[in-house]
């Protein structure tokens, strides 16, 4: 996507090699001294300092922008009126309807994402779904 953008971008965490060695790493190494993502804090000690090494973890990045907000619910209202998404085979489309017309700011499953990102998330679940003809029967 970035170089489709004319961007160049370095995400160090992508390469598969590391992505399939954590995977099988037990999860008392990665929760290593009591701390989310502890084994990658360890490993960078004394590269970073201590107050970015051993700062809180700052949650999915939050949009608060309400044409946002109006832009993604928009864009699911579309795809609840059409009513063929294939995204409907594992979600019910009674949940989205509740998502877009429930003024909490918290979504029923914790505080990662708020309302928003949380919309988005099913938009390119149903996006991906549709164009590459996935189905779940």
């Amino acid at each position: 996507m970035s170089m489709y953008s004319g961007l160049e971008v370095r995400v160090p965490f992508c390469d598969h090699r590391i992505a399939e060695y954590l995977y099988n790493v037990p999860w008392n190494i990665k929760d290593l001294h009591g701390m989310e993502k502890g084994l990658l804090r360890e490993a960078v000690k004394g590269m970073l300092p201590d107050e970015i090494r051993l700062r809180k973890k700052s949650p999915y990045p939050k949009t608060h922008n309400p044409a946002y907000m109006r832009g993604v619910a928009n864009l699911l209202r579309q795809v609840l009126d059409e009513g063929t998404s294939p995204m409907f085979d594992i979600v019910k489309p009674e949940a989205l309807e509740q998502l877009l017309t429930e003024s909490r700011s918290q979504p029923w499953y914790g505080q990662l994402m708020q309302t928003p990102q949380t919309i988005a998330y099913f938009l390119q679940l149903h996006h991906w779904m549709k164009l590459y003809h996935v189905s779940i029967r």
